[in-house]
């Protein structure tokens, strides 16, 4: 029962989502969930036959043509061609562990019984999770206003037979797949199109995969960031707590903590000092490091709100007998929140390049570019260009997309929250903080093979007895790039 993660109406964390992705649990619906579902699929049948009321996407068309009444007769042919429609993505592909995290955060959506889809439906998505069959979706087409209509059109084309899907190891049409797991196409019944496409789970997928990664990087800056202030020789005493008692915020205590308990027992650390400051790269890192991890729990506050919301239109009220219209589906807070935490990020990347230019420049000790016979030998001059070029095509990315809008749907849609560009921007820059941090491990831990005799701290020693293993000391020029891909490998392990 361990790899088994039961659907139902309860909170979802971030934390439980990193649970089903890590052990590879299937999904199960409870029997609340089952409950929540069938009542309101009956209410919403029992509505749709007792009155004459339009209710929008239900029985009208959508957008602008949210006036024109569908017969009963066209009902499931206008969910049908709503998907079809709306399946208008570009660009590359959605990784396929997101197109995951927005199949797992749309079957969780459905599941809080507001969404009026039927059992059926919501038990096909959670096989096509459960047995790897993964929609191929776009990254482009959505503005992240009436829900990210086109990558959840791609999302739910593989419900009724059309699209591509990864199944078995290989992308195939989805015909082919259906055809080989000997499962039918469904057809969609009143609302059901609507359901799935209307809400912000691309946006928020983005923003799980990314938060979850994120917090692993700004771990792993810590430690790296102390394996450079040794390098550099640099003072320990602006980590001690009395400084940050007097400015409380939490992520520039907890930095500072971590930093030091990290450094503790270090050689180098202990050696008399000739400076009396460093260099704000080395000296501010609580206060920048820190104010990362105090905008990360904001940021997960924000997309844990999100995954545990009811973002489609209409929204049904069983209990209180209510079909309302509303703008749920608006993806402004997560927006915001994505571009927050991408300019967050961005700036863990360009403190840490700004700490490689300072191992490179061949101060306190350390070889120009940390290489025997500079001159003849270029060393890691060029991984520093690497770095640069990263932070400020990181720079480019913080652009807020969130302040961005273009009217659509002839008017109607016209204030957008561009979220889905965010999201994606996001991931763009937290792949590359990992890139640039890696750099700095490459230079860091050059720097300190100059300063043996001397060691950095136990904990340090240990990282770099493991770290040798993958990447060995530069004696002389060879290819820089195969050293960086070897630390991202060991960030990633």
């Amino acid at each position: 029962m361990d790899h088994i993660q039961h659907i139902n109406p309860d909170t979802l964390t971030l934390e439980d989502i990193k649970s089903v992705i890590d052990q590879h649990k299937k999904l199960q619906l409870s029997a609340v969930s089952k409950k929540y579902i069938t009542d309101c699929r009956k209410f919403l049948e029992k509505k749709i036959k007792e009155n004459d009321s339009l209710y929008y996407g239900i029985n009208t068309g959508f957008g602008a043509l949210c006036n024109v009444r569908i017969s009963e007769k066209d009902i499931a042919g206008l969910q049908k061609n709503l998907v079809l429609s709306h399946a208008a993505g570009a660009g590359e592909e959605v990784p396929k562990e997101i197109v995951r995290l927005m199949l797992l955060l749309k079957i969780h959506a459905l599941a809080l019984g507001h969404s009026g889809v039927s059992l059926d439906l919501e038990e096909r998505l959670i096989k096509f999770y459960n047995e790897e069959m993964t929609p191929v979706v776009y990254q482009q087409g959505s503005l992240g206003a009436s829900g990210d209509l086109a990558p959840l059109a791609h999302l739910s084309l593989p419900l009724i037979g059309k699209g591509e899907i990864y199944f078995s190891g290989k992308k195939q049409k989805t015909a082919t797949a259906l055809k080989k797991d000997q499962l039918k196409t469904l057809t969609l019944k009143a609302k059901e199109g609507l359901a799935l496409l209307n809400g912000t789970q691309f946006m928020t997928a983005y923003g799980v995969w990314c938060l979850v990664k994120a917090n692993r990087l700004i771990s792993w800056a810590e430690r790296i960031a102390a394996l450079s202030i040794d390098a550099f020789d640099a003072l320990t005493d602006v980590f001690l707590p009395h400084t940050h008692r007097l400015r409380p915020h939490a992520g520039q205590r907890i930095t500072a903590e971590r930093i030091l308990n990290i450094l503790r027992d270090s050689d180098i650390g202990k050696q008399k000092k000739t400076q009396v400051q460093d260099p704000y790269s080395f000296r501010c890192i609580p206060q920048v490091h820190g104010a990362t991890r105090d905008t990360y729990e904001f940021v997960k506050k924000v997309v844990e709100t999100e995954i545990n919301s009811v973002t489609d239109n209409p929204i049904l009220f069983p209990e209180e007998d209510l079909i309302l219209n509303g703008g749920n589906f608006h993806g402004q807070p997560v927006a915001l929140a994505l571009d927050y935490l991408a300019i967050a990020m961005a700036e863990i990347g360009s403190i840490s390049e700004r700490r490689i230019f300072l191992l490179l420049s061949g101060q306190r000790g350390l070889p120009p570019f940390l290489t025997k016979e500079a001159g003849l030998n270029s060393g890691l001059m060029i991984a520093q260009y690497t770095a640069a070029s990263i932070v400020s095509q990181n720079r480019q990315l913080c652009t807020p997309a969130s302040v961005d809008s273009i009217t659509s749907s002839n008017g109607q849609e016209d204030q957008v929250s561009m979220g889905a560009n965010a999201a994606t921007k996001l991931y763009k820059v937290v792949n590359n903080v990992e890139t640039i941090l890696a750099i700095e491990l490459l230079c860091a831990v050059q720097a300190l093979d100059f300063r043996k005799p001397l060691k950095t701290s136990p904990v340090l020693e240990k990282m770099i007895i493991e770290y040798r293993k993958m990447v060995s000391f530069r004696k002389q020029d060879r290819e820089v790039y195969l050293d960086i891909e070897k630390s991202k490998r060991f960030i990633e392990k």
